[in-house]
């Protein structure tokens, strides 16, 4: 299991495909472990060196003293890049990932080829729905809330059709450390991107699902209408639309990265 250790945090990570080939960054959602970009690993990495990580405080990437911020997590991203000498990197980024691509293309643009933003938004939620989930799952650990986030994470259809993968990704939901997913909670509260979105010049795809109620299809078009040339693209489903929709979302993700 390699580990990237950066000035504060080790961070766990997994590097696949030709030593040659140019990288892709994968970025997971809050909640969710590097795995859950696996439908997409084994196509992509026959074309891309495919790089993912869990997040500080997910996974194996060890929980450090919160609050965090959508910046801290990105510069995570930018001393990952460095320890392993990559330049610039295709990103892709799906809810908390998406946010740290955007920070990414308004901070550190020349380190980013194309840009993927996925099942995100400019500004998720508000203080107020944070605060409650931070609550709960201090009060309750993370069984408290894992059942009502795989309702926003799965469509009703994919839930009833595909029961075990759900209940793999629950468990994997359940097993985030407490500390960390609350630290990584006050990142997403307090990002706020809706004034800024549009000095992002770095060729972006924004993928959305339209039965996301998380990020919603207008959430996605925000941000699509706001970043100069951006291409939208809704998939029929729900927050994790790169697990539900895999097949699809494959293939627009490399349509994309190949296209001139």
């Amino acid at each position: 299991m390699p580990f990237a250790q950066l000035p504060d945090v080790p961070i766990h990570y997994e590097l696949a495909g030709p030593a040659g080939a140019p990288a892709l960054v994968f970025s997971n959602s809050l909640g969710a472990t590097l795995s859950m970009w696996e439908p997409q690993v084994p196509a992509l990495q026959k074309q891309f060196r495919v790089l993912r990580y869990d997040t500080r405080g997910h996974g194996q990437s060890p929980v450090m003293p919160g609050p965090y911020a959508i910046e801290q997590l990105a510069r995570d991203v930018l001393a990952l890049l460095d320890t392993l000498r990559l330049d610039r990197v295709y990103f892709c980024g799906l809810s908390m990932g998406g946010q740290t691509g955007m920070w990414l293309a308004l901070n550190a643009p020349t380190r980013l080829s194309k840009l993927i933003l996925c099942d995100t938004a400019a500004k998720i939620g508000t203080p107020e729905m944070w605060n409650s989930r931070i609550e709960a799952v201090q009060k309750g650990g993370m069984k408290s809330i894992s059942t009502a986030v795989m309702e926003r994470w799965f469509s009703a259809t994919y839930r009833a059709n595909s029961p075990e993968v759900v209940a793999t990704i629950k468990l994997i939901l359940e097993s985030i450390n407490p500390d960390g997913y609350i630290a990584n909670c006050a990142a997403v509260r307090d990002f706020d991107a809706r004034e800024t979105i549009a000095a992002i010049t770095v060729p972006t795809l924004v993928i959305a699902g339209t039965h996301d109620v998380a990020t919603t299809p207008s959430d996605g078009h925000y941000l699509a209408d706001r970043i100069s040339g951006a291409h939208y693209v809704e998939l029929n489903a729900a927050h994790l639309s790169n697990m539900e929709d895999p097949t699809r979302f494959t293939s627009e993700v490399s349509t994309f990265l190949l296209s001139p």
